[in-house]
């Protein structure tokens, strides 16, 4: 169960969500609009904040931004009635971590909560076990048993990435961006080397495996669900 911060205008709209998340086992608070959750989060510890976008005062956009500039790293989905892929860049780039559009799926919201949630706990324990195995950030170890393997820096981000989003395509780009950096002039072929590396010394680890997607980049994949 985790309390969640829902963020609405719209009473009728904050209501049903409430009670969609108190009925799936969550705790949420509600706010009416950005300053409201403001004063929510002086005085209360959240996990995770489902914000509306276009609110009176201070709007989704504001908020998300005051918070990040404030260091809260708590996971962040926005909601808006606004499509338009400038509105989706917008709120990437002040800080949140999803997006959904008005009318919102109420299972398909569930669904993107536990993810977020689940990403969140990662980052937060800085490992991620995955049956068996254990991927120790800190350590830059996997682990099984009796077998612990240590990685160079590229390579264990490279899996780290990788394991944190299973089951979805990373692609060449977005590793080279992140892990690399914008400005490098290593070309994507860099990445191809390091995952031929990676596949070869975590041939002892049966969990998982990474998948090459062609023409677009890798996904981890456990091997249990294939």
């Amino acid at each position: 169960m985790a309390k969640i911060l829902v963020v609405e205008d719209d009473a009728t709209l904050r209501r049903v969500v409430c009670d969609f998340l108190r009925q799936n086992g969550h705790q949420p608070v509600a706010a009416r609009d950005g300053r409201e959750a403001l004063a929510v989060l002086d005085t209360e510890h959240v996990e995770l904040m489902v914000s509306d976008i276009m609110m009176p005062g201070i709007d989704g956009y504001e908020l998300t931004k005051s918070l990040r500039d404030a260091g809260y790293s708590i996971p962040i989905l926005m909601i808006t009635a606004r499509e338009q892929y400038q509105d989706m860049e917008r709120g990437f780039g002040v800080g949140t971590d999803d997006y959904m559009v008005k009318p919102i799926n109420m299972d398909e919201m569930l669904l993107r909560i536990t993810a977020l949630l689940r990403r969140a706990k990662i980052f937060s324990d800085r490992k991620i076990v995955m049956s068996e195995t254990q991927v120790d950030y800190d350590a830059m170890t996997v682990t099984n048993g009796d077998i612990t393997l240590s990685l160079p820096q590229k390579e264990f981000y490279l899996l780290y990435k990788l394991l944190s989003y299973p089951d979805k395509i990373i692609t060449r780009q977005q590793l080279m961006d992140e892990i690399w950096g914008y400005d490098s002039e290593t070309d994507a072929h860099t990445i191809d080397v390091h995952i031929a590396r990676l596949r070869e010394k975590l041939k002892p680890f049966r969990d998982f495996e990474i998948q090459t997607i062609r023409g677009l980049g890798y996904k981890a994949v456990r091997r249990d669900e294939k």
